[in-house]
């Protein structure tokens, strides 16, 4: 059978995938996309939107009833059918048309069925029906097949078919109780749904706290959160054996207690989707990570890409578009001849997964933070001053809430005069995170940020708090 050749070949049609795709075709490139699930990816159906869909409604009930005025108002309980049909709205009940049609708009052909490597720049797609179609590349191939939940090696664990990430944002049966394996983004978001919903939840957490690799005021407030919630914490604990008889499932601690559920979730982290896909072909090894340079060309190849979590540099959708907007730039100027611009901050490379990656774990409350922790700065070797809010003392906090609680911490590299990281905790501050990621990307100096005036009363204040404890300059 007769190859069909393209420039670019993409396998993974996510959001990393359709920009990579997109980025190329408007640079000039012929381009088709590969995917083997829905065109929209993890994202679209299984991750990103329907999870915070399941935590907003939740969160915006708690809100009300801490506002005097608004709680009044508040009579009935949570609907979670009401909850699950938004959830489905905003999944298009898992039909991928509109992506699609986006798709075709775009200027980029698309193959369904599961891709894998023949040789180098040579794919095959086998399609639900059996159908082979060979595909070829001129100039490169971009991997963007993401991660997959990491089932770990306890006895008994897959056979009790528990939950992974999945199965928790597209249920449509809630269980009664529901056993939480992790500490982790994932672990915490769905204990904060789950429990909304009415569920009783048991958190298993091996370390002493949660949400390990962000500042310690972050897990302090998210937990005493959970707890409010009545989500039960088991901390320093693992386990060591899962089973499952008719009345659920059952989790031997390594303490040696028993937490008893009818469902259990998994979320322990990710493996890269690479099993399956052939790299072996091309001299790589299946499963594991694909190790790239900041243009996303993976290491030892002049043709290869891999884009977003298939790198393990960050494992965020919105840094993988990030990425992927370098990479289909860099691929269409690289095969075009024209110049490339690699140097950090420049065009085609993802300068910003080092030090300015900015997350959001929408917990209640929420967890926002870019760029360093303290203790990751101070590992790093710089000289820091650290800055620390209670933003519940902000004039904006008290108009937003009855109750508000939070915290906020700037680091700031007192060789430089500049910001370096940031962390807020509290209701609705994920909007305030990406004012601190441009200070932080644009190397804002610390003197210039007192012209930037926040307004009065919203929780931005806190910037100015931040200003007046790092002192003004004399001159």
């Amino acid at each position: 059978m007769t190859a069909r050749e393209y420039d670019l070949i993409v396998i993974g049609a996510g959001a990393v995938g359709e920009n990579v795709a997109d980025r190329a075709v408007q640079g000039g490139l012929s381009t088709v996309i590969v995917e083997a699930e829905l065109v929209g990816g993890e994202c679209s159906y299984w991750a990103c939107m329907p999870s915070k869909a399941l935590l907003r409604s939740a969160a915006s009930l708690r809100a009300a009833r801490d506002l005097d005025g608004a709680k009044q108002a508040v009579t009935g309980r949570l609907d979670v059918g009401g909850v699950l049909r938004r959830r489905d709205a905003i999944t298009h009940d898992w039909n991928d048309d509109s992506q699609v049609s986006w798709v075709e708009g775009a200027g980029i052909d698309l193959v369904r069925g599961h891709a894998r490597f023949t040789g180098p720049k040579e794919v095959v797609v086998e399609a639900a029906d059996g159908t082979m179609t060979p595909l070829t590349a001129t100039h490169a191939v971009a991997v963007c097949t993401g991660s997959a939940a990491l089932l770990p090696d306890i006895p008994g664990l897959r056979d009790i078919e528990p939950w992974t990430s999945r199965d928790a944002t597209s249920a449509h049966d809630i269980p009664r109780s529901l056993a939480i394996i992790g500490g982790g983004v994932v672990a915490c978001e769905m204990a904060t749904a789950y429990a909304g919903f009415g569920t009783e939840v048991t958190m298993v957490v091996r370390g002493a706290g949660l949400l390990d690799a962000m500042e310690p005021f972050a897990s302090d407030l998210v937990r005493s959160s959970l707890e409010g919630l009545g989500v039960d914490l088991r901390f320093g604990v693992e386990t060591s054996e899962a089973r499952r008889d008719d009345g659920g499932a059952e989790l031997v601690l390594s303490d040696g207690s028993i937490v008893s559920a009818e469902q259990v979730l998994v979320a322990v982290g990710r493996v890269p989707h690479t099993l399956d896909l052939g790299v072996e072909t091309i001299g790589l090894e299946a499963g594991r990570w694909l190790d790239v340079d900041d243009t996303m060309l993976v290491t030892g190849t002049d043709w290869l890409y891999a884009v977003g979590d298939v790198n393990h540099r960050v494992l965020l959708t919105h840094q993988g578009k990030y990425q992927a907007r370098a990479a289909g730039d860099v691929i269409a100027a690289r095969a075009l001849g024209r110049r490339v611009d690699d140097r950090p901050w420049g065009v085609h490379v993802a300068t910003a997964d080092h030090d300015a990656v900015p997350q959001v774990t929408f917990t209640d409350p929420e967890v926002a933070s870019v760029g360093l922790t303290e203790a990751a700065a101070r590992k790093a070797g710089r000289r820091i001053r650290v800055l620390d809010y209670d933003l519940s003392w902000v004039a904006g906090a008290s108009a937003y809430a009855d109750h508000y609680t939070g915290q906020a911490r700037a680091i700031v590299d007192e060789d430089r005069g500049v910001l370096i990281g940031a962390t807020f905790v509290g209701p609705e501050v994920a909007e305030l995170l990406h004012s601190a990621t441009i200070a932080i990307v644009g190397e804002v100096p610390i003197e210039r940020l007192w012209h930037a005036v926040p307004p009065y009363p919203t929780v931005s204040e806190v910037w100015l708090r931040f200003l007046e404890a790092y002192g003004r300059p004399t001159t």
